[in-house]
């Protein structure tokens, strides 16, 4: 028996929306490749070459393709469940690899360094919760969005900080990196919101009656 035309356009709408959502080699997901590759390279640049001046030019370029991809991806209409797994993931391993290797040579003090990683395991734990409960990682909120790009502003110019010995530059990335680990707190107890609903609601139908 064949469909009438609406229905067999709707049949065909999610199988091609789920190809959409599997697609690999997009140029949003090469993107974020591209910015993964960079987590390593600032590393060897900052730590291991000591080339303060190819740091920050690496780490400034991170920062500020934060959004490229997104964009891209929205505007592209390439969208895909792998993109939306590494963008996250780009973000917080620039985050924590900035922390670690400036709390090595001392740029940020260790407790900046401290607050951002009990954010990251308050995280890590709602994370766990909710897998137990069935879910995924809840969607990137636009608060902590904002964080992210705040934060990976200001370690760029924290960099030039301590390399030029600027105090302008100081007073200006210290503002940033205040500014954005209060907004990266913020979007941790937004998370936190959603992942109590979350399970919340799964206890509860689970106790409902069949």
């Amino acid at each position: 028996m064949s469909y009438p035309s609406a229905q067999r356009e709707s049949a065909r709408t999610p199988d091609a929306a789920d190809q959409r959502q599997r697609r690999v080699l997009t140029i949003p997901n090469l993107i974020s490749f591209a910015r993964l590759a960079g987590v390593p390279l600032f590393l060897y640049l900052f730590l291991g070459a000591r080339a303060d001046v190819a740091a920050i030019v690496v780490l400034a370029l991170g920062g500020t393709t934060d959004w490229v991809d997104g964009y891209i991806a929205r505007r592209l209409r390439q969208v895909s469940r792998l993109g939306e797994l590494l963008d996250p993931l780009a973000d917080r391993l620039y985050i924590l690899a900035t922390l670690v290797a400036f709390t090595a040579r001392e740029v940020v003090p260790w407790q900046f360094t401290a607050a951002l990683l009990a954010r990251e395991a308050m995280l890590g734990v709602c994370l766990a919760v909710l897998r137990r409960y069935g879910y995924g990682p809840p969607p990137v909120h636009y608060v902590g969005k904002t964080a992210t790009f705040i934060l990976l502003a200001a370690f760029p110019v924290l960099l030039l900080a301590g390399t030029t010995g600027s105090a302008v530059a100081g007073a200006i990335g210290w503002g940033l990196a205040w500014w954005g680990l209060v907004l990266y707190w913020a979007a941790g107890a937004l998370y936190v919101v959603q992942a109590v609903a979350l399970v919340r609601a799964a206890r509860h139908a689970a106790v409902e009656p069949a």
